[in-house]
């Protein structure tokens, strides 16, 4: 999962310091590296480094990145390995030059570079999937042989692009002296935003992976980009849309509204925050109705995501609520960290049990879901260590069971608790007393209720069934396999490997 923004002002030249500011409230969704890209009469300004936004910009790069329009990118990384050469935007110089960030995961990426290499005669440089979409856009773009573009010409290209591409993209990109350009793939799994923001000096508009870094900004939220729809905002503002798919199925991604997303966040129309709060309230209908033999004196959420979901279900429960658990603040999200031992390593730092709120009491803990197992396990222990009598154990999505393949680091079964295992299985594995998943259609009803428009949701870690129906089980074997062999990689080092003008550093 990654974070992207664009920006374009029709006036003011600090464009990076809003894109900077944009990074930063969407740090949760990548905390592998970051970048910026800013553009200055006709001339490209980079900055990419491994790490925070907070560590990766320096007030000297900040002044170096000059430019009325820009873009940016938080990477946590799904395919490639975690190399500062990987880290984006991407840029390639022809044609017309071309920088460009990608949030999602191929599924057809070796067919492409294999593709891009015989037909299209293009290079590929790292192993990004996030390169090889760049590439394949920056192809169809040159195939039209023209001095000149415009806003039909980039429409042209994105439509071949959803001809030639298959998985999970939401982009934005920017060519020098013309505008950013962002789209949305036919599924719409990632999100894409747009907004406004009218000044007296100006107009600017933003596109966004989350509502929150635009309203944040003081921008008004305009629309969500369609699935499959390309957007295109020139130098003077004008702003132009089209469809650009004909075969468009609006299928975004529930574990955007489990996990991912922000709870402020609005995501084709549907609240974050409320998705949440009936997530609770369907989790406490199944507590009552298959717990009923059992006293809880206290509801406790693993914070920060099931904090919603926690609060809901105590009340509906009737049952007190507490922040039983203190995190620090300061220690990364543990879902996204690379590497498990990594992972167990952050869990024991990153909370603390409040003890009179655990000692003896029954204590039900609600995350917002498991994967892996880790945290679960180690809280568990960490409640039975603060002197809880029983720990009931409660998760507001369903068991994930299988891989996802579009933009989300679950490449392998294995690695999740809830393989090959019952839930009673699972409880034992982690250690409680008893354990309880929402039921997969509750989880689908509480989103659906934001938006009915949308009839499916891609649920494949839930489910198994992929949206783009071209993964099957020798897909997910060679996935796996790739996996393995890049986890015996070294890793590269914070120097970028690709050739790029007037480098920030």
């Amino acid at each position: 999962m990654c974070g992207i923004v664009g920006i374009l002002s029709t006036t003011e030249k600090d464009t990076a310091i809003y894109i900077y500011d944009a990074l930063t409230i969407l740090q949760h969704r990548g905390q592998d590296a970051a970048g910026i890209v800013t553009s200055h009469k006709g001339r490209f300004y980079m900055r990419k480094s491994n790490g925070l936004v907070r560590n990766a910009f320096k007030t000297k790069h900040m002044e170096g990145l000059l430019g009325d329009m820009g873009i940016g990118h938080v990477r946590y990384p799904t395919a490639g390995s975690s190399s500062g050469a990987e880290a984006q935007p991407f840029y390639v110089n022809s044609p017309y030059g071309i920088a460009f960030a990608h949030n999602g995961n191929l599924t057809n990426t070796e067919a492409l570079a294999k593709e891009l290499f015989e037909q299209d005669l293009r290079h590929i440089n790292t192993n990004s999937d996030s390169e090889i979409l760049l590439n394949v856009f920056a192809g169809e773009l040159a195939k039209l042989e023209k001095q000149r573009i415009n806003e039909k010409d980039i429409f042209t290209s994105i439509t071949q692009v959803h001809k030639r591409v298959q998985g999970a993209y939401a982009v934005v990109g920017m060519i020098p002296g013309y505008g950013i350009f962002g789209f949305r793939d036919p599924n719409g799994i990632r999100p894409l935003i747009l907004g406004k923001r009218t000044t007296y000096g100006g107009t600017k508009y933003m596109l966004a992976s989350e509502s929150v870094a635009l309203t944040a900004l003081g921008y008004k939220v305009t629309r969500d980009i369609a699935p499959g729809e390309g957007i295109v905002i020139d130098r003077k503002g004008n702003v132009f849309t089209q469809q650009c798919s004909n075969s468009v199925k609006h299928s975004p991604c529930i574990f955007e509204f489990v996990y991912f997303a922000r709870p402020d966040s609005v995501i084709d129309n549907i609240s974050v925050y409320k998705s949440r709060l009936r997530m609770g309230e369907k989790l406490a209908n199944k507590i009552q109705e298959e717990w009923n033999d059992e006293q809880i004196d206290v509801v406790i959420p693993i914070p920060d995501t099931s904090r919603v979901a926690a609060l809901q279900l105590a009340q509906k429960l009737g049952v007190k609520y507490s922040e039983g658990l203190i995190k620090n603040r300061y220690i990364a999200r543990t879902f996204i960290m690379p590497g498990q031992k990594q992972r167990k390593k952050s869990v024991k730092q990153k909370l603390s049990a409040i003890g009179l709120e655990f000692k003896n009491k029954n204590v039900l803990l609600v995350d917002d879901s498991i994967v892996r197992g880790t945290t679960s396990q180690q809280i568990v222990q960490m409640a039975r260590n603060a002197g809880a009598k029983k720990v009931f154990f409660a998760s507001a999505a369903p068991a994930v069971r299988h891989p996802n393949v579009y933009g989300i680091d679950m490449a392998s079964s294995k690695e999740f608790i809830a393989h090959n295992k019952t839930t009673s299985e699972i409880c034992h594995a982690i250690g409680a007393d008893k354990l309880i998943y929402q039921d997969l259609q509750d989880l689908i009803w509480c989103v659906q209720q934001g938006n009915s428009d949308i009839s499916v949701f891609d649920c494949s870690c839930f489910n198994g069934k992929y949206i783009t129906g071209d993964v099957d089980k020798n897909y997910l074997q060679d996935i796996e396999n790739l996996r393995s062999d890049t986890a015996k990689q070294k890793h590269g080092t914070n120097e970028n490997s690709e050739l790029i003008c007037n480098d920030v550093e």
